[in-house]
């Protein structure tokens, strides 16, 4: 349960552990996916175990999640989501002053924002070093895709400015995303304009989903060697 002497895990957990004691019992929750998350989801489980949380239930947002939250024991909405979720704790990539993100270096952008769409709090857990000043500066776009004609979307994001990688595992073979699909990881550069961008790649068939997270936080808070901040969207 505990970060390791890496000062990078030591502020990941520091942050997820502030993000949990915004959880109630009795809440719907869901759980975000990458290590900043795993470290609120295990964190979730042993307060559970201890009874200072009870009739909770949550949500994962990728399949890795899923099999760690039931590994820990805690109790999980089916996949259809049939209620809209109190709060969820996720990490981001990248964040900008307006709280908005670049989400997707673990691979489940899509279900992500699926449940992040569904939560009355969507809050945002990171290390110092995801703050940016605009998307786009430090971290690659991910955009979902299907396989079906993935060229013919290649060539669009590199008609918005894009050069582009295939996501790729380990061993070199292609990046499969849980619902079967590939990411194309867009280097733009300092995005000036995330809320247009957004849309031209929401509109396009064949993007099934990108990582740009636009007035989806409502909360953040950022760990680093000065301490814990936190800042909401509504402050």
């Amino acid at each position: 349960m505990n970060a390791s002497n890496d000062p990078e895990s030591r502020f990941k957990q520091a942050a997820a552990y502030r993000a949990v004691e915004f959880v109630r019992s009795g809440m719907k929750v869901g759980l975000g996916t990458g290590s900043t998350a795993l470290f609120a989801t295990r964190r979730i489980a042993e307060l559970l175990r201890a009874g200072d949380l009870r009739d909770l239930v949550a949500f994962a947002t990728s399949k890795a999640t899923d099999r760690e939250a039931r590994q820990l024991g805690i109790p999980l909405l089916p996949d259809d989501l049939p209620h809209d979720l109190d709060l969820t704790i996720d990490g981001a990539d990248e964040v900008d002053p307006e709280l908005n993100l670049i989400k997707g270096g673990g691979g489940a952008l899509l279900r992500e924002k699926i449940v992040a769409q569904s939560s009355a709090r969507e809050i945002i857990i990171v290390d110092e070093t995801k703050i940016s000043p605009r998307l786009g500066t430090h971290w690659p776009l991910p955009v979902e895709v299907l396989t079906f004609g993935w060229r013919s979307q290649a060539r669009f994001l590199e008609q918005l400015g894009a050069s582009w990688t295939i996501r790729q595992n380990h061993d070199g073979a292609p990046f499969v995303t849980d619902s079967g699909n590939m990411i194309l990881d867009c280097h733009f550069g300092p995005i000036a304009d995330a809320k247009t961008l957004a849309g031209e790649l929401a509109g396009r068939a064949g993007i099934v989903e990108h990582g740009l997270f636009i007035g989806l936080a409502t909360d953040l808070i950022v760990a680093g060697r000065n301490g814990i901040r936190y800042h909401s969207r509504n402050s």
